[in-house]
C-alpha cells in the first residue's frame, strides 16, 4: 500500500469502520449459510440442470441427470427433510427410468415407447406453462409498476339540450298522428224514429193503392233502422185489424190491403 492512500476497511461495527480481520475471530460453524437457488417444485429443478447443461428434453442422459438431481436433493435433506419430500419422489421416478434404461430391451417393434417419454411430455408442458406465467408477470400491474392518480374535483357543467333537426320533427309529427288516430273519437247518435207515425205512413199508401206487395212497403235505402220500424209498424196495424196480411199458396208474394176498404186514423 502506498503512503497516502485510504485503506479499505473490511467490515464496519456499530459504524465504525474495521480495517483488519481480527486475529482471535472466532466463527461458528453455522454462522455462515449457503443459499442455493430457489425452485418451485422437482419439475422446474429438472429443467434447470437440463437447461444449465444444455441437453435436449427429448434426450435426456438418464444418468448424468439423476446423479445432479440426487446432489442437490441431499443438500435439502440436510436443512428442511419436510421440503424435500415431493424431490424424493421425484428422485424414485428418474431411478426407475434409469434401471428400465439399463435393462436389455427386445428388437424393436415400432409400438414400444421410451422410458423418458413421460418425464419428457411433462417437462415440455411444465416449461410451456412456466413461460406463459413469465410473460404474465412482465405485464405492468397495478401498484407494482404504476398507480392510479385520483383527484376529487366538483362537476358543475351546463345542461346541453339535444340538436333537433327536420328528420326529428317529422318523426315527431307523424308519432302524433298516430297517436291522434287511435284515440279518435267515434259519436253515435240515435234517430228517433216512432212506430205510430210509420202505421200512418202505411196507411195512407195503403189508402191510395188499396193493396200492396208486402215488400213493396219498405224503403232499404233509408238504413235498417228505418226497415225495423217499418216491420213493427206492420206488425202492430195487423195486431189492431186494421190491414190483412194475404198470401194465395205458399212461397207465394204477400200481400197488404186496407180492411174493409176505409182508412183509419192512427193515434
Amino acid at each position: 500500500m502506498s503512503l497516502g492512500a485510504t485503506a479499505v476497511p473490511v467490515a464496519r461495527v456499530y459504524g465504525q469502520p474495521v480495517l483488519a480481520i481480527p486475529r482471535d475471530l472466532y466463527i461458528p460453524p453455522d454462522a455462515l449459510e449457503v443459499f442455493l437457488d430457489q425452485f418451485e417444485g422437482p419439475l422446474d429443478l429438472l429443467l434447470y440442470l437440463i437447461r444449465k447443461e444444455n441437453i435436449s428434453v427429448l434426450d435426456i442422459p438418464m444418468a448424468r441427470l439423476t446423479a445432479q438431481y440426487l446432489e442437490y436433493v441431499e443438500l435439502m435433506r440436510s436443512r428442511s427433510l419436510e421440503l424435500a419430500a415431493e424431490y424424493l419422489l421425484m428422485a424414485a421416478v428418474l431411478i426407475e427410468i434409469k434401471s428400465r434404461m439399463l435393462l436389455p430391451r427386445p428388437a424393436r417393434t415400432g409400438l414400444e415407447e421410451d422410458p423418458r417419454a413421460e418425464l419428457a411430455r411433462r417437462l415440455i408442458e411444465y416449461e410451456r406453462i412456466k413461460r406463459a406465467a413469465r410473460q404474465l408477470e412482465e405485464l405492468p400491474q397495478c401498484g407494482r409498476d404504476f398507480a392510479v392518480a385520483q383527484a376529487l374535483y366538483e362537476r358543475a357543467t351546463a345542461g346541453l339540450l339535444p340538436q333537433v333537426n327536420a328528420d326529428d320533427l317529422r318523426v315527431a309529427w307523424i308519432s302524433l298522428l298516430g297517436r291522434a288516430a287511435v284515440n279518435r273519437h267515434h259519436h253515435i247518435t240515435r234517430e228517433q224514429l216512432s212506430v205510430r207515425q210509420h202505421m200512418s205512413r202505411v196507411l195512407r199508401r195503403l189508402q191510395d193503392a188499396h193493396y200492396l206487395e208486402f215488400t213493396g212497403l219498405f224503403a232499404p235505402e233509408e238504413g235498417v233502422a228505418v226497415l225495423v220500424v217499418t216491420l213493427l209498424a206492420l206488425l202492430e196495424l195487423a195486431r189492431e185489424s186494421l190491414i190483412d196480411l194475404t198470401q194465395q199458396a205458399p212461397y207465394a208474394p204477400i200481400y197488404v190491403r186496407l180492411r174493409n176498404g176505409q182508412l183509419t186514423a192512427v193515434h
